[in-house]
């Protein structure tokens, strides 16, 4: 896929996170040896109610441990997943989409776990790893104009500085509604991965990450 686009970056140069924009380049290692700040619980640590819900939703049986971190808090857990839920339900997004953006706004705070398991995520939904190679060095040449705007919103959206042209630019492609859903998945992410960071979550044991480059 491919289309003219314009690319509107409204960062002023200051890095922010293990992301150095000035080399467009992650202090990865940094993130890898970061260890938890809080418990794992396990399924038997929590109420009959909560238990499920630190389990993948995606991969039955496993836990993940963002959410085994969150689930020190049970109530709150709750909260995150229902919230969550309702992203990849009424987003207005399709599952390509919603993949790009949550990639996106990963990349941008540099959350090596976000990156990790949406990244694995985005090859079942026909997102080639070139194009996730390109979304880590913010190349939107491989991607269609309505993509390019998406990835670029998302971007502002993330950096909390989205102005009229980003606004403007994204409104050419998608309806009210959905645009509303596009800057709730990226803040929503955005923000999730700055929980990651908080709390130290860890790539689960046995797993190595993917990398920015996925095959490479």
């Amino acid at each position: 896929m491919s289309g003219a686009h314009t690319v509107i970056d409204v960062w002023d140069g200051t890095p922010s996170g293990p992301r150095d924009r000035d080399t467009n380049s992650y202090d990865s290692a940094a993130a890898l040896r970061a260890m938890a700040r809080v418990p794992y619980v396990t399924t038997e640590e929590l109420e009959p109610e909560y238990q499920e819900m630190i389990v993948s939703s995606l991969q039955p049986g496993k836990t993940r441990n963002v959410y085994a971190a969150i689930g020190n808090n049970p109530a709150v857990l709750a909260g995150v997943r229902e919230f969550f839920g309702s992203l990849w339900s009424d987003s207005g997004l399709t599952d390509r989409q919603r993949e790009l953006v949550i990639l996106t706004a990963a990349s941008e705070i540099g959350s090596v776990y976000e990156w990790h398991q949406h990244a694995n995520i985005a090859l079942g939904v026909d997102i080639e790893a070139d194009e996730i190679g390109a979304i880590a060095r913010d190349d939107r040449t491989p991607f269609s104009t309505t993509e390019a705007a998406l990835i670029g919103y998302t971007r502002a959206v993330a950096q909390g500085r989205v102005e009229s042209p980003h606004h403007e630019a994204i409104s050419e492609h998608f309806d009210d509604r959905t645009i509303v859903g596009i800057a709730t998945t990226a803040a929503g992410y955005a923000a999730l991965g700055n929980l990651i960071d908080a709390l130290g979550v860890e790539i689960e044991a046995g797993e190595e990450f993917i990398g920015w480059e996925p095959g490479e």
